[in-house]
């Protein structure tokens, strides 16, 4: 009972000090489903993407790879620190890459190392997944990858429709969480990737501050896609771990899907 309400402190505090702006780790790259081998390069940043606003300094991650058809693929040597330049400021980042060679999903995942957020005097982990295809053909996308925190999606990430709905369930050590309070964000300004900085804003955020979901008794939460691009969900505090180098932490799953229009 005593590490529940640990966990519940921890996200309702980020949840008041994220109420304008909301971090969100980011595995990004334009084009999520690909038709032959392809050398894909990915952004990683720690962002706040929906207001195209402050940009965090990231540190190496503990560890960062894709998964396909069950087997890890190391990506932790590709990485190559770079500097994004946000609206309003600066902050360290890193290039990556990934080679697709075989047909069907590649689970991209990043551990970054928990960073500091010195307003709240706390750390922030947010352990995060986004999807990428080839050949059009499924092999695992709606499998955990047996993280400590994690957002299964219920719907094939890499195509959802906009206007329809997205599911997730949300997992602590593979067992659901309910009560989970889960931040929507849209990825408003993309990312560019040859002049590390963000390209036009096409959205702003509503009235009323961040966009929030509970997960039921069983884990699961649905949104509606209202636009397509990119949207991310973050399910704040619920990893086992609340401590890091004597502050408190929250442990957040993330997860990001690309949402089409229908011509």
């Amino acid at each position: 009972m005593t590490n529940f309400l640990t966990k519940v402190v921890v996200a309702s505090s980020l949840l008041l000090s994220t109420a304008a702006q909301a971090h969100f780790q980011l595995v990004f790259t334009p084009q999520v489903i690909f038709e032959r081998t392809s050398d894909v390069p990915l952004k990683l940043l720690f962002w706040h993407p929906f207001e195209n606003g402050h940009v965090m300094d990231m540190v190496t991650p503990q560890s960062f790879y894709a998964v396909h058809k069950g087997k890890k693929i190391d990506l932790m040597n590709s990485l190559k620190p770079m500097r994004f330049k946000g609206s309003s400021n600066e902050g360290d980042g890193f290039d990556a890459s990934i080679k697709l060679k075989r047909n069907g999903d590649y689970i991209l995942v990043v551990e970054p190392t928990p960073y500091f957020e010195g307003s709240e005097d706390m750390f922030i982990q947010q352990i995060t997944k986004s999807y990428l295809n080839k050949g059009g053909v499924p092999s695992g996308w709606e499998e955990p990858v047996g993280l400590v925190a994690e957002i299964i999606p219920l719907n094939k990430p890499t195509n959802v429709i906009a206007g329809s709905t997205f599911t997730g369930r949300v997992l602590s050590e593979g067992k659901p969480v309910a009560g989970a309070e889960i931040e929507v964000e849209y990825l408003a300004a993309t990312p560019d990737m040859d002049t590390n900085s963000p390209t036009s804003t096409t959205a702003t955020p509503p009235a009323g501050g961040t966009i929030v979901a509970l997960s039921d008794a069983n884990g699961y939460f649905t949104f509606g896609i209202p636009k397509a691009g990119f949207w991310g969900f973050a399910a704040l505090g619920v990893g086992p771990a609340t401590e890091y180098e004597g502050k408190a932490l929250s442990q957040d799953a993330v997860i990001w899907i690309k949402a089409h229009d229908i011509d």
